[in-house]
């Protein structure tokens, strides 16, 4: 399974929203902060709104806000947003394969890994990344006792 840079920079500008859900951020600032191409992101930005997983706010006060609490957002949503489906082989779904003959148990394995796949990137949010990232960057500032 490749992860297409897209996908990654979803999941991450969507984690750097969460991350500070006070005010609303610019597409440039998550794009510094994330070292992400700005002309990239943002159409990964249009993708995500078009999904619900963001809105917007123009003006001078403006920027990107999450489009819903992180807590149920996961990352499989994200993906597809950009993406479309989360696994496929050859440009098919897994589902749709069927190997001839002593080959048939690698269509059931591509399924196999599909499906565990898929559950992790349900069942993992936003905001658990968020906190982990947090969590991490306690860690690195925590004065020693």
């Amino acid at each position: 399974m490749q992860i297409s840079a897209k996908a990654d920079y979803a999941v991450r500008a969507l984690v750097e929203l969460a991350a500070d859900s006070t005010r609303p951020l610019t597409c440039e600032s998550i794009a510094s902060s994330q070292d992400i191409p700005f002309r990239f992101l943002k159409s990964v930005f249009r993708d995500l709104r078009a999904a619900g997983l963001v809105r917007s706010q123009r003006g001078c006060e403006g920027g990107y806000w999450l489009g819903r609490d992180a807590a149920s957002i996961t990352v499989a949503e994200a993906m597809t947003a950009v993406d479309g489906e989360l696994f496929t082989v050859r440009g098919e779904v897994p589902e749709a394969l069927s190997h001839p003959g002593a080959a048939q148990g690698v269509s059931e394995l591509w399924r196999d890994v599909a499906a565990v796949a898929d559950a992790l990137l349900r069942r993992t949010t936003i905001a658990q990344l968020a906190a982990r990232g947090g969590a991490a960057r306690d860690a690195t500032t925590a004065v020693p006792a």
